[in-house]
């Protein structure tokens, strides 16, 4: 059995496509059998909901007259900083950026209210955002100064454009030592207090295309609510990491890079967010739909929780430290009963990743491909896998004489 992505859309153009969820084609192809089941899916589709750092948006913001050149000089949107290094009007806010005054971490665990990933909620949104900007002046582009109000519906262009997104599992997060820790993956209390991970593990796209058969550079997704496609890998590609025997990572491993009109978003699915201690994020909403071309690729897409493994990680230590030593491993379905034991003793676990809106988005993905509003797309090219020895190489660190 053997389909193509250009049969795939012709169904969906005349209406007859069968499409499910990663989460609804497990009972399927148990009640089905392989086979069968893959001669009658087209689609399986996946979808999760975390908070993903390595974001941004960039912005063309039209000239004004007189013509100003951002780059060179300091722009703000609502006092977060924005980079404008490209040229005259071209901008670009970054998730993690904070406003100059912002306390940080002066007075510890700092709050870390409002930064990047919220001003470009409130675009999406459809807010106004205070612009303030200075330049040095030039003959052709003479203003040294600019305030205005912006809005999303006014710019030229806005484009979501996140370069790490949709990591393939991660990291369960634990503190050994004996003092509260504040990091990225939440408030860690002391002495194995809790546990935090975030993945939707048998919804989240790469776990239910390990190998990037079916996903590479061009594919269509659900992003922030609107259409996006995998521009690239994603940083941090790491595509060599430690896998089950089925070939599912155990560590953190692929990563997609992703880009989409900003303006067809929803701040439902681009949500700015706050960790204490740590900094500002981006909440970012994503799907990607898998074609079911073979009875290989459907089997990968059966992942269940109970088989996907993550690596437990000491984060006062071991993580800061680079250092490649685990606590243990735990798989999804252990995390996901609330408690899971670690060195003898009972452990509290939460997720920063919501599977309810995973399970939303996916839901979602399968109505807008079932009622012809979206088609899928044949990749222009793969992203690396195993055999490309692509792996993550932490920074070669150089001495610098004076």
């Amino acid at each position: 059995m053997a389909k193509t992505i250009e049969e795939i859309n012709q169904k969906i153009k005349k209406g007859n496509v069968v499409v499910f969820t990663a989460e609804e084609i497990i009972n399927v192809v148990k009640e089905k059998g392989l086979k069968k089941a893959a001669e009658e899916v087209d689609v399986v589709t996946t979808g999760t909901f975390g908070p993903m750092c390595s974001s941004s948006a960039y912005l063309n913001i039209g000239h004004s007259n007189p013509r100003i050149k951002l780059g060179g000089g300091k722009t703000y949107l609502n006092d977060v900083p924005a980079y404008t290094g490209f040229a005259a009007v071209d901008i670009l806010i970054g998730a993690t950026a904070m406003p100059d005054d912002d306390p940080r971490n002066r007075t510890h665990p700092g709050e870390f209210n409002y930064g990047g990933g919220h001003v470009i909620e409130e675009l999406v949104a459809g807010k106004d955002i205070r612009l303030e900007a200075t330049a040095y002046g030039t003959d052709c582009y003479p203003r040294k100064k600019l305030e205005t109000w912006i809005n999303i519906r006014d710019l030229n262009e806005a484009v979501l454009f996140n370069i790490r997104n949709a990591y393939q599992n991660y990291n369960v997060a634990v503190n050994l030592s004996n003092k509260t820790i504040y990091t990225y993956m939440g408030i860690l209390r002391p002495e194995l207090g809790n546990a935090t991970f975030s993945s939707a593990g048998q919804l989240s796209p790469l776990l239910n295309d390990p190998f990037y058969k079916t996903i590479g550079i061009g594919t269509k997704i659900f992003l922030g609510g609107g259409i996006g496609y995998v521009a690239w890998q994603g940083t941090q590609h790491n595509p060599t990491a430690l896998r089950t025997d089925n070939g599912v990572p155990k560590r953190g491993a692929g990563t997609l890079a992703v880009i989409g009109d900003l303006k067809q978003m929803s701040p439902q699915w681009l949500v700015g967010t706050s960790f204490v201690g740590y900094g500002t994020t981006l909440t970012v909403g994503i799907g990607v739909p898998i074609p079911i071309l073979s009875e290989e690729i459907l089997g990968y897409t059966t992942v269940t929780d109970d088989q996907i493994y993550a690596a437990i990680v000491d984060y006062s230590d071991a993580y800061p430290h680079l250092k490649s030593t685990i606590v243990g491993e735990v798989n999804y379905a252990q995390l996901k009963t609330g408690k899971i034991t670690i060195q003898g003793k009972k452990v509290p676990t939460s997720s920063f990743s919501s599977y309810s809106k995973a399970v939303e988005i996916a839901g979602t993905l399968k109505q807008w491909i079932i009622s012809g509003k979206f088609q899928l797309t044949q990749p222009v090219a793969s992203i690396p896998g195993v055999e490309s020895g692509v792996t993550f190489k932490p920074l070669k660190e150089r001495s610098i004489q004076s």
